[in-house]
């Protein structure tokens, strides 16, 4: 299913996009009823996930010959809520 460079970013891309989500789950648990555990292990998570989020887009870059403009396009999605998944609609699939 992940034989590819484009399929396994696709995945890690869900992920990350997932993980970021979680953060409107986990903050107003930190922050409203004092429970920081949650979010300090969504937050390991989506950093480890946004590590290979950037691995992968390089991969890509490099395999798939991807233009820099779609490069960045897929980085400035990493750091916008959504993003990734939009981009994964509009950008990503070939």
């Amino acid at each position: 299913m992940f034989n590819n460079a484009l399929s396994r970013f696709r995945a890690i891309a869900f992920m990350e996009g997932c993980s970021y989500i979680l953060f409107g789950i986990t903050m107003p648990l930190k922050y409203v009823w004092g429970l920081p555990k949650p979010n300090y292990i969504v937050g390991m998570c989506h950093g480890v996930l946004f590590i290979l989020y950037m691995i992968t887009l390089l991969t890509v870059f490099i395999e798939l010959k991807w233009s820099l403009k779609k490069t960045a396009l897929a980085f400035i999605a990493s750091l916008i809520p959504f993003g990734t998944f939009y981009a994964d609609k509009k950008i990503f699939r070939q």
